[in-house]
């Protein structure tokens, strides 16, 4: 288990941080979301005391990171891919970690051959790309065969085929037990990875929550409905207190289910071409929890020739 307690991180002026507290179960794989700036990277760097929090703390499994006898035992790591020497060969670079940490020299064939970097375990790591090195970076997370791990952006550079080994995987990892905290920005992937999810901003806790809870409170389901004679359908749904939007070739109707759109349209006498239930997704509910959270915002610009 990971537990943040009123975290909080000054770079000068900047509040990096501010009093952050959560908590990250065994047995679910809970991700970690948030604007850019929003702290996720200096909140992991501080529970690995990478960077020593201005105020609170951060434990793993009850300790603080640094009073660890054999860290790569109990915590598994992966915040840059590329922090490898790039003369150091996959195989080298494993070896050197595994032997400082007392690990048996066996441990390092073995987590290559669960990442699928045996074929290239002795070629320069200077020569990866960036999913291999991810790759690389994940084996050195396995290493120690810890019960707690985080990785920061796993799937970057990844195919899709390496995206859907690294959310199957961290799915097994969780049901074996152990803690996996995973932050991204992919939200689509976090929506299939995570069962669980921490959101922040401006170093903030916003919320935490299972994905389908957070989903289901912060956005609101509709059903798309068309019909022939929208003006009269949405006289009558009105009238019976649901909410409708028309966008052009059908109504968005809030507050109704399929069914009683259904049963209220044949009563009225309106035909009905298509009735199609619209969820909310994770994509929306960050977009509404983050609203007022973002310090970089673009927008759409009419582009003319």
């Amino acid at each position: 288990m990971i537990e943040a307690i009123g975290l909080t991180k000054r770079y000068g002026r900047t509040l990096a941080v501010d009093d952050l507290t959560f908590t990250v179960p065994a047995g679910r794989v809970t991700g970690f979301v948030g604007p850019n700036g929003s702290g996720k990277s200096t909140t992991m760097r501080m529970i690995l005391g990478l960077d020593a929090p201005t105020a609170g703390r951060a434990l793993i499994d009850g300790n603080r990171y640094r009073d660890l006898r054999h860290p790569l035992r109990t915590v598994g790591a992966l915040l840059d891919a590329k922090w490898v020497h790039p003369n150091r060969s996959a195989r080298a670079h494993l070896q050197w970690m595994a032997k400082s940490n007392k690990i048996s020299p066996k441990r390092v064939d073995e987590v290559l051959e669960i990442v699928g970097l045996t074929s290239v375990a002795n070629k320069r790591a200077g020569g990866f790309s960036l999913g291999m090195s991810q790759r690389l970076g994940i084996a050195a997370a396995l290493l120690g065969d810890p019960q707690v791990l985080l990785f920061d952006e796993p799937v970057n550079g990844l195919d899709p085929e390496g995206i859907l080994w690294i959310r199957r995987f961290m799915h097994r990892l969780a049901e074996e037990g152990r803690t996996v905290f995973v932050s991204s920005h992919l939200l689509s992937e976090m929506a299939l990875t995570a069962q669980e999810l921490v959101v922040i901003g401006r170093g903030k806790l916003i919320s935490q929550n299972s994905t389908e809870d957070l989903v289901a409170n912060a956005t609101s389901n509709s059903v798309r409905v068309r019909t022939p004679d929208r003006q009269a359908l949405h006289t009558a749904l009105n009238a019976a207190g649901a909410t409708t939007h028309d966008d052009g070739d059908s109504l968005i109707v809030s507050g109704m289910d399929s069914a009683a759109i259904g049963d209220l349209a044949a009563r009225a006498g309106i035909p009905v071409h298509e009735l199609s239930p619209r969820h909310g997704s994770l994509e929306d509910a960050f977009l509404h929890l983050t609203g007022d959270s973002v310090d970089y915002r673009t927008t759409l610009e009419k582009v003319t020739s």
